[in-house]
């Protein structure tokens, strides 16, 4: 099929989405952290910035008996993005810890870009807690465009630029939780499990209109 330069479906948000799920050992057969910070410019229910972190991802508790927390200062979108997209990721699909995680108000964001090859952060601040999200050693931007079949929630389209990081770590109040990146499958290339991820666009095709 010839590729269209307008795509006639709807973009229903647009930002960014980066990420860092940490693992004990490579060998481990699950993640024991898991966390993506979002920084959405476009969506129904306006503009917002949040970090979703389930430091214990398979306890069905919140802060502060474990690190399962969501900060925003935007809570009816979260909860739109949350539901819509994060339960289905599969690294998020049936984790006790994001159905049980607290919801806390986020006062400010800082981001700390570099040259995009050193180091990248970004820090949330609100309701007694700072977190840091740190990714280093970062590699080439990679452009990403997948169908609907393929996307995590398998009813949108989702355009984004990938940024692979060698290094990261996810702090709280600063501790940095236990764990370490690894490897996985990415689209038929092997990645870490720590990257940063720009103008990640999801769209409802046409065909869903």
């Amino acid at each position: 099929m010839k590729r269209k330069s307008i795509n006639p479906g709807r973009v229903d948000w647009s930002g960014e989405n980066p990420g860092i799920y940490l693992k004990q050992g490579p060998d481990a057969e699950t993640y024991s952290a898991l966390a993506l910070f979002f920084r959405v410019v476009l969506s129904p229910y306006g503009r917002g910035s949040a970090a979703i972190v389930l430091g214990a991802p398979d306890t069905a508790k919140g802060w502060p008996d474990v690190p399962n927390f969501i900060m925003t200062d935007n809570q009816r979108m979260m909860r739109w993005i949350v539901e819509g997209w994060v339960a289905k990721m599969p690294t998020f699909v049936g984790k006790a810890g994001l159905a049980a995680m607290s919801w806390l108000d986020c006062d400010s964001v800082t981001k700390r870009p570099s040259d995009l090859q050193t180091r990248y952060s970004e820090t949330l601040r609100g309701s007694g807690v700072t977190l840091e999200m740190i990714w280093e050693n970062i590699g080439l931007p990679i452009p990403v465009e997948v169908t609907k079949e393929n996307s995590a929630t398998k009813a949108h389209e989702m355009y984004s630029v990938f940024l692979e990081a060698k290094r990261a770590q996810i702090v709280i109040n600063g501790a940095p939780l236990p764990g370490q990146i690894v490897d996985r499958q990415f689209f038929g290339r092997t990645m870490s499990t720590a990257f940063l991820a720009f103008s990640e666009t999801w769209v409802t095709p046409l065909e869903d209109l």
